[in-house]
């Protein structure tokens, strides 16, 4: 008989759109693996509000620069779910771990471009292969882009480019992984109110402003905006979707 108890990791689902994320998905009936990188007490907070929507989670520390550490990463997540659900493999890995740096072209330095390549792209590539071997048959892969792969804002090219990597990746991850039935999508999220990169969509009062009249739905994005998109991708509802990138920005810059 088919397990219908279904698991989706989340990395750097402490908070932003991961702890969205990951409340959406426990919405829709799914137990979730959050990792965190320092904010232990923000990732406890996450669980228990999962366990109050009616679902179970676990958290596990994990810097998705740190590739030397999947494996045990992967082990101690094996062991996790085997004593909290009973299952020895997962459904969804939510690749949204991540960090935005702002540098203008000719002034990006080497160690800029090393930290964004390591966390954006070498990192969601690796950790997703090392999480085949727990990633059951029939299940989905969710990457995190950005809307700034379709357009250029000033300061942004190290950060595209990496995404333009994910993107593509994407596309091979579905082709490649489509004899186990696993889809992989992307998202492109607009610019969105949290604390990544800062704070500075949400606590610019220029910069928002700015933002809200370049978008089409005259706002700038929330963190629910973006959640259940990725909750209903982790659905028998998306069954028929793959390898597509989904913008999610209310219509910016159209």
């Amino acid at each position: 008989m088919e397990n219908k108890i279904k698991i989706a990791l989340v990395t750097g689902g402490s908070r932003g759109l991961g702890k969205n994320m990951a409340l959406e998905l426990a919405k829709k009936g799914i137990h979730i693996v959050l990792t965190y990188n320092s904010n232990e007490e923000k990732a406890k907070e996450v669980i228990e509000s999962i366990e109050r929507i009616g679902q179970q989670a676990i958290m596990v520390k994990l810097n998705v620069a740190d590739f030397q550490s999947f494996e045990e990463f992967f082990g101690i997540v094996k062991k996790l779910i085997k004593s909290k659900f009973g299952v020895d493999k997962i459904d969804y890995l939510i690749n949204n771990a991540g960090i935005g740096i702002n540098a203008l072209f000719a002034q990006t330095t080497e160690e800029q471009l090393d930290t964004l390549y390591n966390v954006q792209f070498k990192g969601t590539y690796l950790l997703t292969q090392s999480a085949l071997s727990i990633l059951n048959e029939g299940g989905g892969i969710v990457n995190i882009s950005t809307e700034l792969t379709r357009f250029a804002l000033n300061g942004f090219s190290a950060y595209a480019s990496m995404k333009s990597a994910i993107e593509t990746l994407t596309k091979y991850q579905a082709k490649e992984l489509g004899e186990r039935k696993i889809r992989s999508n992307v998202i492109a999220p607009g610019a969105i109110e949290t604390d990544f990169g800062g704070g500075a969509v949400r606590d610019n009062k220029k910069m928002n402003s700015f933002i809200a009249a370049s978008t089409a739905l005259g706002r700038v994005g929330l963190p629910d905006d973006i959640g259940s998109v990725v909750a209903f991708l982790c659905t028998d509802d998306a069954k028929w979707i793959n390898a597509q990138r989904i913008e999610v920005s209310g219509g910016q810059m159209i």
